[in-house]
């Protein structure tokens, strides 16, 4: 590790921009797709310091963090914490992140929609995906509350 006077403001990995103040547990849980398990278990299997601040690191260490983001089933990091296991075109596993991911997840709810599945149709309808009830919440938007007519008035026509 670098002395901790050589600390850069920012360090660009994995396509994002991170202050070099933060922590190399916190910049790496701060990158989407990859979560604090999984930033922790880069960092254990590459013998990086979690509480180190991310600007202090060499750039070697920088390039062996970004290779275990990229391809974390080459550093034997558990095929159970990869977020796209078996996907659904090619059946293989991989880890996404970024605009990838978004991209990906994007992807499967129009083929959800597409062949018209529960959840395609829940996605279409703008409702709740996973069973949440619907009474009280999601009803924020466009959707309006119940609107009671007007009572007439005690001697008014009946």
């Amino acid at each position: 590790m670098a002395q901790t006077e050589n600390i850069r403001q920012m360090v660009r990995l994995v396509d994002q921009t991170i202050p070099g103040t933060r922590k190399v547990l916190m910049a790496l849980a701060d990158i989407k797709g990859i979560g604090m398990t999984m930033a922790h278990a880069i960092c254990h299997v590459l013998n990086i310091d979690e509480r180190a601040k991310i600007g202090a690191l060499t750039d070697e260490e920088l390039e062996k963090i970004h290779d275990a983001v990229k391809y974390p089933l080459k550093h034997n990091i558990p095929v159970w914490m990869i977020n796209r296991r078996r996907d659904y075109e090619t059946g293989e596993n991989m880890h996404l992140h970024g605009a990838d991911l978004a991209f990906y997840v994007g992807n499967d709810i129009k083929i959800m929609k597409k062949i018209k599945s529960f959840k395609g149709m829940r996605h279409a309808a703008g409702q709740p995906v996973r069973g949440q009830s619907t009474k009280a919440h999601f009803r924020h938007g466009s959707s309006l509350g119940v609107v009671k007519k007007k009572a007439p008035a005690a001697g008014g026509k009946a």
